[in-house]
């Protein structure tokens, strides 16, 4: 697992994401009705170009209603300055990406990435990543916790003899891993890197990564004995929401609300549609868990990862309690570019894409995180120092807070 930016992106184009099917409903309150779809406008001059990204963000964008960004205004202030260059002259096109970035700073959407298709701007260039640009400029920031440290340290040094470990290759050139195993003989700990559990443990061919989290599956068939579970998602970058039923829906015997998702019900900038519960539901032949669960989550923990801290807070029994640092801030769901959601990702002739949530998420308490991060119960800062002298004081306080 890399630590840049591109990789986090990347990882979150995969994410195939489909809470619940919503009915669209129109608000009583309308914007400028979208004349033409963004991808299908002719984008011959620079002037196009703008107008066929702004209009694509000004109804496809979720978070107008909260986002501090005025999108009037920069249509005043960037249409004459677009007007003004040539899409053909590559000074001019890097200057575009310079605008681009500068209009986009301030959006909330902590998924949002834009891809400009041109033979001028290449490489991690292409790329802007307002979030991204901000959580690295933003107090305590540190890159992802080093995937061997999960891989390679805390097994021998914290998990009990007969612990398991895997690792599996995509043909895309991804990887996925995880740790399984028993600490004290009476805690369970997980760690993976990659949200694609679903796709590993139903994977048609053993491996170890399905092994591993076969382990963990099993221990939670018969969880006599068992103190506790630490649910290791630190430097986690998301992936499918899919695996939210099958990883918090096996510690819960009945379906329970998280929060809510509403998308756009129209073409107008604020067409919203109501707000709908959002629901995690017991896996097959699922118990309630009812001993303490602690999960472990830091800064770059993002998407599904936060999603996932969001669920296991909010479990019935409410036993969960959240270490670490507040997380990334990007948890509004993505599914591809269905017009049945009048908004979420779209291209144009001159972005490869605009990447953007599909739904807004509203947690169970009425708050909206995204842009914010959710904030832990207990506050642990990473520690590098600790962390080089194979020393995990996060994953400490974690089992400190199970009881024996």
């Amino acid at each position: 697992m890399k630590s840049t930016y591109l990789f986090l992106y990347k990882n979150m184009f995969r994410a195939a994401v489909c809470i619940l099917i919503i009915t669209t409903v129109t608000s009583c309150r309308k914007e400028l009705p979208q004349i033409n779809q963004p991808e299908r406008y002719i984008s011959g001059n620079f002037s196009e170009a703008f107008e066929a990204y702004w209009n694509g963000m000004n109804n496809n964008y979720i978070f107008w209603d909260i986002d501090p960004t005025n999108w009037d205004d920069v249509y005043k202030k960037y249409k004459p300055l677009f007007a003004q260059m040539n899409i053909n002259d590559s000074t001019d096109v890097r200057k575009s990406y310079t605008y681009f970035k500068e209009m986009t700073s301030q959006l909330v959407d902590s998924h949002y990435a834009l891809q400009i298709n041109s033979k001028y701007v290449k490489d991690s260039a292409t790329y802007i990543s307002p979030s991204g640009i901000r959580h690295s400029k933003q107090p305590g920031y540190h890159g992802n916790i080093n995937p061997n440290f999960f891989y390679s340290t805390i097994p021998p040094k914290y998990l009990d003899p007969g612990y398991v470990k895997g690792v599996l290759n995509f043909s895309d050139g991804s990887q996925f891993f995880a740790v399984a195993g028993k600490i004290k003989n009476n805690i369970l700990y997980l760690h993976f890197n990659s949200f694609r559990l679903k796709t590993v443990y139903g994977s048609p061919t053993p491996n170890n990564a399905q092994k591993t989290l076969k382990y963990y599956f099993d221990q939670l068939q018969n969880t006599a004995g068992l103190k506790g579970i630490i649910m290791d998602v630190r430097s986690n970058g998301g992936g499918a929401l899919a695996d939210l039923d099958l990883l918090v829906g096996a510690l819960t015997d009945k379906s329970y609300s998280i929060g809510a998702t509403r998308s756009k019900g129209g073409m107008g900038r604020l067409d919203y549609t109501p707000w709908i519960d959002a629901r995690v539901h017991p896996a097959k032949d699922a118990k309630a868990f009812t001993a303490p669960i602690v999960v472990l989550a830091d800064l770059n923990s993002v998407s599904m990862a936060e999603m996932t801290t969001m669920a296991l807070k909010a479990l019935p029994a409410g036993n969960t309690t959240f270490v670490g640092e507040r997380t990334w801030g990007g948890n509004g769901p993505l599914v591809g570019n269905d017009d049945f959601y009048n908004g979420g990702q779209f291209k144009t002739d001159f972005m490869s894409l605009v990447y953007t949530s599909t739904l807004m998420m509203r947690y169970k308490d009425g708050k909206i995180y995204e842009g914010l991060g959710f904030p832990p119960d207990v506050e642990v800062k990473y520690n590098k120092a600790a962390l080089d002298a194979g020393i995990d004081p996060q994953l400490e306080k974690a089992i400190s807070l199970i009881p024996q």
